[in-house]
């Protein structure tokens, strides 16, 4: 089973973070400022404890890094890289 996080960071107005099961997808938004990288982890521990995913049962990461705000995508994508680090998965890039 499939279990793909998506992140994306790339607006001024808001987060999405995701969780991909298999085809079906659910996603939480989040209304920011400018602190993104405060907003990020926080929604991604929250949308895991929902769906009872474990980090560790994740299998990929997928990341928008289409058209937005630079320091957004950056927050998205050094947050998955981290993640993929630790986690030893695939990140994917998207636009």
């Amino acid at each position: 089973m499939q279990k793909v996080l998506l992140i994306d960071a790339s607006s001024n107005k808001e987060i999405k973070v995701g969780i991909r099961i298999d085809k079906k997808e659910y996603e939480m938004r989040k209304k920011i400022g400018y602190q993104k990288a405060q907003v990020v982890l926080p929604m991604i521990d929250k949308l895991l404890r929902q769906y009872v995913i474990g980090i560790r049962n994740l299998t990929s990461i997928q990341v928008n890094t289409g058209h937005g705000s630079f320091t957004g995508i950056r927050v998205g994508m050094s947050i998955a890289n981290a993640l993929s680090f630790a986690l030893k998965i695939p990140v994917r890039f998207e636009k």
